[in-house]
């Protein structure tokens, strides 16, 4: 008797998880927003114990923190800093595929395509943080092939730094994910046809500033939404 109240209560708090999760990703919650903890229990029918659960699962996700006399609030995204990691981020990652391009082996090109196909199953269960360990997974197999460590190093602490920004862009914009697997498919065609390395520098780059421009339009929306 005492595992099935157990059993249920995950079960509640997973539901609530759930539901929390899926209104900040969708922007009903946005940026800021203080999450009301009575307000959410009573809108689930449930008492508060599942909730304080999923909020304390949602800030290790990152999606939310907790803020003196504030409580729980939807997580702000430093927007400056991100802006301008990833616009160098776009310049190095360009730079250090078109270098790698030449290196990459067949063996290569079949991990690439295994990875985009994971990110392709991750996007259908909304596993957004999943999907943004592989995007990272996807880019590294390229860049570590591109034969300058000191490029190597510089595009792992700028990555680094997104990560402290958010862990995941695509739990904010979910939208771009589809656009980011078809794009990663484009990448892996140019690779294995040995396109000119100027080209495969511009698609890469452009593919990062998709990402920056996607993550520039949600906040405008979202900014828009609340004035």
């Amino acid at each position: 008797m005492r595992k099935n109240n157990q059993d249920q209560s995950i079960s509640k708090t997973q539901y609530a998880y759930e539901f929390l999760r899926t209104q900040i990703l969708e922007g009903v919650y946005g940026p800021g927003q203080r999450i009301i903890i009575d307000q959410v229990a009573k809108e689930l029918g449930a008492s508060t114990i599942p909730v304080r659960e999923a909020i304390r699962q949602l800030e290790v996700d990152g999606l939310i923190q907790y803020k003196p006399y504030s409580g729980a609030i939807v997580s702000v995204i430093n927007e400056i800093e991100y802006i301008e990691t990833l616009s160098v981020v776009a310049v190095l990652d360009g730079y250090a595929t078109a270098l790698s391009s030449r290196n990459m082996t067949d063996a290569h090109i079949e991990i690439l395509q295994e990875l985009n196909k994971q990110m392709e199953e991750a996007l259908y269960q909304f596993e957004f943080e999943q999907f943004g360990v592989l995007n990272r997974q996807f880019h590294s197999t390229i860049y570590q092939e591109c034969g300058n460590v000191f490029l190597q190093e510089e595009i792992r602490q700028a990555q680094q730094r997104l990560d402290r920004v958010r862990r995941s862009i695509f739990t904010f914009v979910p939208q771009r994910a589809r656009q980011s697997i078809e794009e990663h498919a484009n990448i892996i065609r140019l690779i294995q046809e040995k396109a000119p390395t100027n080209e495969i520098e511009e698609t890469v780059r452009q593919h990062r500033i998709n990402t920056l421009n996607a993550f520039k339009n949600r906040m405008n929306s979202g900014q828009n939404k609340m004035e």
